[in-house]
């Protein structure tokens, strides 16, 4: 799950314990997030930043949830689409679990892996929510000094 570190990061996940992932608006992306259950693993990945990479590792506490901020008119996520009848957008709440010692960089990430293994290091891969294969994620928290 990407988040831009000056907009909110694994630091700030860590300071707050839980958050709402919300804001997301991309049909596949909110998809991938509606899939998720309670109990899913799931890692903090630095966009927009240099280099992204993976800062660390969250908890899904609360899955199916509404997204409030397609009903907020003064949101950059607000959808005149969206009812309270026929929400548009889902999304989960998160918790901290652990910041890595080290990022692992996009480049680490595509050396490793390759875009069929992890979605993540596709050339232009805009989706902000992917999922990642179990093998895939094993590999990745065996990563040395994280």
């Amino acid at each position: 799950m990407k988040s831009e570190p000056n907009v909110y990061g694994i630091a700030d996940l860590e300071r707050g314990k839980f958050t709402i992932w919300d804001g997301v608006r991309n049909y596949q992306a909110r998809n991938f997030l509606k899939s998720m259950e309670v109990g899913d693993l799931a890692f903090f990945y630095h966009s927009n930043t240099k280099p992204p990479g993976i800062a660390g590792l969250m908890q899904v506490i609360e899955s199916q949830v509404v997204d409030p901020s397609q009903f907020d008119l003064d949101s950059d996520y607000y959808d005149p689409k969206a009812t309270t009848l026929a929400p548009r957008w889902h999304t989960v709440i998160v918790e901290f679990v652990r910041k890595f010692d080290r990022q692992i960089d996009i480049t680490e990430l595509r050396y490793r892996f390759t875009p069929e293994e992890l979605l993540a290091v596709k050339q232009g891969s805009r989706l902000s929510v992917t999922p990642v294969l179990d093998r895939i994620a094993e590999q990745i928290l065996q990563t040395p000094n994280i």
